[in-house]
């Protein structure tokens, strides 16, 4: 169900557009924050992007996480489900999934800071708040991590 996805291949990169747009505008909602950039990204810029995607896919595309490994750090730059998808476990199954299949010391992620389901997921599987940050005027985002 959870495999590598190349999001160079266009159909691909449509597929993950398809559910990142409808998902950052929930999370866009719950941040009073509406220039989120993944909301606005093009297929050329998904295509473009030199992160690594895993998908959860059940007969389509359902959600995935994204992220890049240096030094030992794994940086997770996305995880988005499809909204019709929400509280099926999907979110859990993919960072489980991919910290079982790194081997990394530590694990980085950030989110809206008014996003309490995101918080409580990563705080389940032990990342601890390190810092909040402004991303515009009055608008924060909250950086967790994982040392493992």
């Amino acid at each position: 169900m959870i495999t590598e996805i190349d999001q160079t291949d266009e159909k691909i990169a449509r597929d993950i557009q398809s559910i990142q747009r409808p998902a950052y505008r929930i999370e866009a909602e719950l941040m009073g924050f509406h220039d989120i950039p993944h909301i606005s990204e093009t297929i050329y810029e998904i295509q473009q992007s030199e992160e690594t995607f895993l998908g959860y896919q059940d007969g389509y595309l359902k959600g995935f996480i994204s992220y890049k490994e240096e030094n030992g750090v794994v940086d997770i730059y996305r995880l988005v489900v499809d909204p019709l998808q929400f509280r099926q476990g999907i979110a859990r199954s993919l960072v489980d999934h991919l910290l079982q299949q790194k081997n990394a010391a530590e694990f980085i992620v950030s989110t809206g800071t008014a996003n309490v389901p995101a918080h409580k997921l990563y705080e389940s599987f032990g990342f601890r708040e390190e810092e909040t940050f402004e991303v515009a005027p009055g608008v924060t985002c909250t950086q967790f991590r994982l040392v493992v």
